[in-house]
């Protein structure tokens, strides 16, 4: 983090406690602030609203960014940023999408699972094997979600729209009366 963000997540951070979130990341991309808030089984729309509401008054009142910004207060999402030693660590057994630096030794990219972070390298599995890449050597990572192709007809989808015929309703009469 530069020392803008650093400052930004030392004001930040409390109010996101408050409000029973984590600080996922801070970074300022141009005439951006953005600002990622996580929770456990993630932060919702009105959620963050709230957070944005009280982040930027935090930010008007204590002014750690010089000059004028736009500030985005947002999820990591669902294909979620790795930027931070943090980051590698909680994304072990994932799938992840890796673009290294110009320069770097070998194919530029790697895609696979990763299987191993520490402060300063990650290891990738990878159809051709096992990578490891310093993290200062990557340029961009980012987890990759598997979206899931629909449950077919018939096979518990669920939805009672399968074309499965509904359960017989039970009656009090017996069946040799009704012959």
């Amino acid at each position: 983090m530069s020392a803008t963000t650093d400052r930004v997540f030392t004001v930040v951070e409390p109010v996101a406690a408050r409000l029973g979130l984590r600080v996922y990341d801070v970074d300022q991309p141009g005439g951006t602030l953005r600002v990622m808030l996580d929770a456990d089984g993630g932060v919702d729309i009105d959620t963050l609203a709230d957070a944005s509401r009280e982040i930027s008054a935090a930010l008007d009142a204590s002014e750690p960014v010089a000059g004028s910004y736009t500030l985005e207060v947002s999820s990591p999402g669902l294909e979620r940023p790795l930027r931070r030693p943090e980051h590698f660590a909680a994304a072990v057994g994932e799938r992840v999408k890796v673009k290294l630096m110009p320069g770097t030794e070998g194919d530029r990219r790697a895609d696979g699972t990763l299987s191993s972070a520490d402060g300063d390298t990650v290891t990738i599995s990878t159809e051709e094997g096992e990578r490891t890449v310093a993290i200062a050597d990557i340029s961009r990572a980012t987890t990759v979600f598997e979206w899931s192709p629909p449950p077919k007809p018939g096979r518990g989808g669920g939805s009672g729209r399968s074309g499965a015929r509904p359960a017989p309703v039970p009656t009090t009469e017996s069946s040799e009366d009704n012959r």
